[in-house]
């Protein structure tokens, strides 16, 4: 079985729900047995994980990290389809087709005698629950290695940040009214609204960083009004923002508060990404991509957060890397059927390769700075 009808055969499974994911999973596992890949699975929070090993016990290590879950999905895109060089499906680039290259890579290297390559995928990488996901938890329970790759939609570039993520739930109080006469009320969700566009044009986010051009703002959820004739009296947002690593959440928090009238009553904050473009894993990773397409194999900061640092904050250097593809959580999502076979050869590349490119690597020496950022 090829990438593209494995991606195909991932994106019929609806993992936006939990009889969808125990499916898949189901199916994962299934197909590294049948290739004599030993396979151990576990089950976090009622959600399976699959973890699969092959190479020696001592050699380097390398973890090709990915995950089932999907956002949910409109009816008819769980049916892949195929439209010139595009496979479009829910989570076709995000990231089943990435995670179908990785099974067949992993299956490609299987023999290789000099890297060990653990294959890690987690049912939760798309949940709201940010403070409980399983790739925490398997870090946290010892889960290393020399070197992490995730899957998460880069076009064949090298992920080597990722901005941090800063939610804030925000209430703004009103004055109610009858709603046959709003102009003896103050209303509440009207001002949310203005709270929202004051927070978009805050000093915060006009400033850039290397690799970023800006932090991202987002109106994820609004909660306000009790009934059709009141004129609402409490709104509650949920601001979405993502920022950079140059960038201090505590300073933006101070900066919303300082908003008036508002009350801050939630916070979760994930830190920032980054890792040393000149790690020697990283080198080696550009020039395994490097033969697998023309160009240079640029390194990316990612707008997005994802699991890359639970392996960064444990001290792994990591990055994110995944295929060509473009419309992520969106109704057109869709991957390059032709750049899954360009990642799986680079994957494939980056392992057999691996030893040579690090010969001579001082790789005691501290080529990784983790996490910046900081702390609110």
């Amino acid at each position: 079985m090829d990438e593209r009808v494995l991606a195909e055969r991932l994106i019929t499974y609806d993992t936006s729900t939990a009889d969808g994911l125990r499916t898949a999973a189901g199916f994962v596992k299934g197909w590294l047995e049948a290739r004599d890949i030993p396979v151990t699975g576990r089950d976090f929070d009622g959600l399976p994980v699959v973890l699969a090993d092959v190479g020696p016990a001592d050699g380097r290590c390398v973890i090709l990290h990915g995950h089932l879950d999907v956002v949910p999905a409109h009816e008819g895109q769980f049916a892949p389809r195929v439209e010139g060089d595009r496979l479009i499906g829910r989570g076709a680039y995000d990231m089943k087709g990435a995670l179908a290259a990785m099974m067949c890579a992993v299956k490609d290297v299987a023999d290789d005698a000099q890297v060990r390559v653990r294959f890690v995928c987690v049912p939760d990488e798309e949940s709201e629950d940010v403070e409980n996901r399983s790739t925490d938890a398997l870090v946290q329970e010892g889960l290393r290695a020399d070197f992490a790759l995730t899957g998460e939609p880069t076009d064949l570039h090298i992920g080597v940040q990722a901005k941090g993520v800063l939610a804030v739930r925000v209430e703004v109080h009103g004055t109610a009214a009858h709603g046959s006469t709003p102009w003896l009320g103050d209303n509440a969700i009207l001002k949310a609204n203005d709270v929202f566009r004051r927070i978009e044009t805050l000093p915060f986010s006009r400033q850039s960083s290397d690799l970023f051009d800006r932090p991202s703002i987002n109106i994820a959820r609004v909660i306000g009004g009790d009934a059709f004739n009141k004129v609402p009296d409490r709104c509650t947002i949920d601001v979405d923002i993502r920022y950079l690593p140059n960038q201090d959440p505590g300073e933006i928090l101070a900066q919303i508060r300082a908003i008036g009238d508002v009350r801050i009553v939630k916070t979760f904050q994930r830190a920032p990404a980054t890792v040393a473009r000149n790690n020697p894993y990283v080198l080696a990773l550009r020039d395994a991509v490097g033969r697998s397409l023309r160009g240079e194999a640029l390194s990316v900061g990612r707008d997005g957060a994802s699991d890359v640092i639970s392996f960064l904050e444990a001290g792994v250097p990591a990055v994110e890397f995944g295929p060509v593809g473009g419309g992520h959580h969106g109704p057109e999502e869709w991957v390059s059927i032709s750049s899954l076979e360009r990642y799986r050869r680079a994957l494939c590349d980056f392992v057999i390769g691996l030893p040579a490119q690090l010969a001579g690597e001082d790789l005691d020496a501290p080529a990784l700075r983790a996490v910046q950022g900081g702390l609110a």
